[in-house]
């Protein structure tokens, strides 16, 4: 006979079950798929199906969270940046030229991001975060090769739901399902240094560890993405400074610090200066090009809300001035294909200093971490900022989705191993611990 359960047991076993280490476990590689699958997602069952899994998802994260509360040390460990950030965002609702309700929905949109990048933050350790974006990364951009070989070779049409061209016979560009190929290359890249820290904390076989970085490095050069290759040679410049800091001895290591700032400043003046010659050379006149266009005609009508801008909206929505910009550049654009001028441009020059801040605290955070700390896992979230810095100056990925999820996510980590308040409370300053 079987027993009959008992009422007031269910309560507590359910409180079990979403303060129980699988199930964060569970809810991070939903996140994480969710974030970087937003566009897959929404194209096979449409916004509404998208947005009804985002809040089933922050449901489940907060139901994990109001379970695992105790076990959570709050002070210090919430980056002032991404609060202050995301307050001036909803300040912005005040002035937006989009009906309030539509401006909250949008606001609504990166809360909910934010709050599940801080939950996978808070419940996982950053080696749980490896592996869980690990995981996804390959799961994601082997669906997408799969489906390029079946769209270009297998059957040789287009996939047009997924945004598929089936250029893959003619070795790219490729969208995968990521909609287009600059994004398919920012996750290719981040999933590239993602594998690289799982074979360098031999954390998966040395087998998957190499047939990973095969996958990501095909992805990359297929989807031809010449943003995504100046991302690379910056983030692997990146890792040979750190593999360089690392080594050196506590002593000597601040004047490689400020050595290697220097030739940073220098190495950007001159990228400055040269620039015409570099995309030359490169051959992204076209690309260039193109976010000249949107970019001038931005600046028009920045000028007539510099200080506070015209409003947070995420992906540009189809209303003025978004549209305008498009009709003047004869372009679709869901972003002005620069992070930082898309902030200015949306919450004004306050939102941009503000963003600005959140990258570049959460980035010395985390570089400090990484060349100090013995572990090399604390290496993946200096490389994953240097990426979405780089990436920001072309691409607006860091403001919406998974690259905004991402960045919360390092940011957040970053702040509970080095927090400044902490460091203040104590009377010294907060030099992460050897």
């Amino acid at each position: 006979m079987t027993p009959t359960p008992d009422p007031s047991r269910i309560p507590t076993a359910l409180r079990e079950f979403a303060g129980s280490a699988r199930f964060a476990q569970a809810l991070t590689l939903l996140a994480v798929g969710l974030a970087f699958g937003a566009h897959a997602i929404r194209s096979v069952i449409g916004a509404p199906g998208l947005l009804a899994a985002l809040s089933a998802l922050v449901v489940l994260c907060a139901a994990s969270l109001v379970a695992r509360w105790r076990a959570v040390e709050w002070y210090g460990i919430l980056p002032l940046t991404i609060l202050v950030f995301i307050g001036w965002c909803a300040a912005s609702v005040i002035w937006s030229n989009l009906p309030p309700l539509a401006s909250l929905a949008r606001l609504g949109y990166l809360v909910a991001f934010a709050f599940v990048g801080i939950y996978v933050a808070l419940m996982r350790d950053t080696i749980q975060i490896v592996r869980a974006f690990g995981d996804v990364m390959r799961a994601l951009l082997g669906a997408s090769i799969v489906l390029e070989v079946l769209s270009g070779i297998i059957l040789d049409v287009p996939i047009h739901v997924l945004g598929i061209q089936g250029d893959i016979a003619s070795l790219g560009p490729i969208q995968g399902i990521f909609g287009s190929r600059n994004m398919l290359g920012f996750v290719a890249l981040i999933a590239l240094l993602t594998f690289l820290v799982e074979w360098r904390m031999k954390i998966v076989s040395r087998t998957r560890a190499v047939a990973s970085l095969v996958l990501a490095g095909l992805c990359l050069m297929l989807s031809g993405s010449p943003t995504t290759w100046f991302a690379l040679g910056a983030a692997l410049a990146a890792l040979g400074a750190l593999y360089g800091l690392r080594r050196a001895s506590a002593s000597t290591r601040w004047r490689w610090q400020v050595t290697l700032l220097v030739s940073g400043i220098v190495a950007i003046a001159a990228a400055w200066i040269f620039r015409l010659r570099i995309i030359e050379l490169l051959d992204v006149r076209s690309e260039f090009d193109v976010r000249l266009d949107v970019w001038r005609e931005l600046s028009r009508y920045l000028n007539l809300n510099p200080l506070q801008g015209w409003g947070w909206v995420g992906p540009w929505p189809d209303s003025a001035p978004y549209t305008w910009i498009e009709i003047a550049t004869g372009r679709e654009h869901g972003s002005a294909l620069n992070a930082f001028i898309d902030v200015y441009f949306q919450v004004g020059v306050i939102g941009a200093l503000l963003f600005i801040a959140l990258i570049g605290v959460a980035l010395v955070r985390a570089w400090l971490l990484a060349s100090t700390r013995r572990s090399v896992v604390y290496v993946w979230p200096a490389l994953m900022l240097v990426a979405i810095a780089v990436t920001s100056f072309a691409e607006s990925f860091a403001l919406v989705e998974g690259g905004w999820m991402l960045l919360v996510v390092c940011a957040v980590k970053a702040a509970r191993d080095m927090s400044w308040r902490d460091a203040l409370a104590a009377g010294r300053p907060p030099v992460p611990q050897e």
